[in-house]
């Protein structure tokens, strides 16, 4: 990221993930580079789900610099590195990889998007609040660090596995930072002011049943996953009385520009895309 990458050459990347073809990706990195007539090409690719580095490596062979990485291959990435950053070590997952030489690189982006999304465009306030996040994969680590750091007074990890999730918080849980709890769905109990699904079966059309009551007065719900309409989750928030809910295109716009910096060595502005038609038409 030492300055901006030579303008004579295209630079290829691309998104994995498995399904991929709902992605925005693509539009979202060349609405980027086209702010300062960056010769990018980006596409998505479906990786085998038993075959990730293979994927990976025949991407290189392809000229590809660099690659975003989506469910379920975050944590196959994180295996995968030759060097890791200490946001992506912390979160024992990567979603974003580039070539320096034959070492590969890992960072994860997932956590800085999310929580600019979150405060900075949506007006929401994390800390001093409840916090539940659904989900305990690789999604969600990647994003623990960065929402503990805005100071919640506690953090609720509740998974169809309990046992993933009580490892989760148990990893995480630090003497001098607030409370963090694992726990199974079936038992889920307790109000929250904030909201985040991160079960990567909303990409779907399904969720897992959820009690009444969970959302405290004024609470607001985010979905990390998006779509052309509102979620399933989006849709159960709003039946239980949410001030307010959003998808996560927010936090996949900005982790992407956390990516593009490291890839291009500029950073674009996410505002335009906000401002201009959205990148989900």
């Amino acid at each position: 990221m030492s300055g901006e990458k030579d303008r004579a050459d295209t630079g290829l990347y691309c998104v994995f993930g498995n399904p991929v073809s709902h992605s925005r990706s693509p539009e979202i990195h060349h609405a980027f580079a086209a702010q300062h007539s960056d010769p990018v090409q980006y596409e998505k690719r479906e990786a085998p789900l038993d075959d990730f580095a293979g994927a990976v490596q025949a991407f290189r062979e392809a000229g590809g610099l660099g690659a975003n990485v989506t469910v379920p291959f975050k944590e196959q990435a994180f295996a995968l590195c030759d060097a890791i950053t200490e946001r992506a070590d912390q979160a024992g997952a990567v979603n974003t990889l580039w070539w320096d030489g034959d070492q590969l690189h890992g960072d994860n982006t997932d956590g800085a998007g999310l929580v600019k999304d979150i405060r900075d465009n949506q007006g929401w306030t994390i800390r001093k609040k409840r916090v539940l996040i659904l989900g305990a994969g690789g999604a969600v680590r990647g994003v623990l660090g960065p929402i503990l750091a805005q100071e919640p007074t506690l953090l609720r990890i509740a998974n169809r596995t309990k046992e993933k999730a009580e490892a989760l918080a148990g990893n995480v849980m630090k003497g001098e930072g607030p409370p963090v709890l694992g726990g199974g769905l079936d038992n889920l109990m307790g109000q929250f002011d904030l909201v985040i699904n991160a079960i990567s079966a909303g990409l779907h059309g399904e969720m897992p049943a959820l009690p009444d009551g969970l959302l405290a007065e004024g609470a607001v719900a985010y979905d990390m996953v998006y779509g052309s309409e509102p979620t399933p989750f989006m849709r159960w928030a709003e039946q239980q009385g949410a001030a307010a809910t959003a998808d996560g295109l927010g936090m996949l716009v900005e982790q992407a520009a956390e990516a593009f910096e490291i890839w291009r060595g500029w950073r674009p502005n996410t505002c335009l895309l906000y401002t201009s038609p959205s990148p989900r038409d």
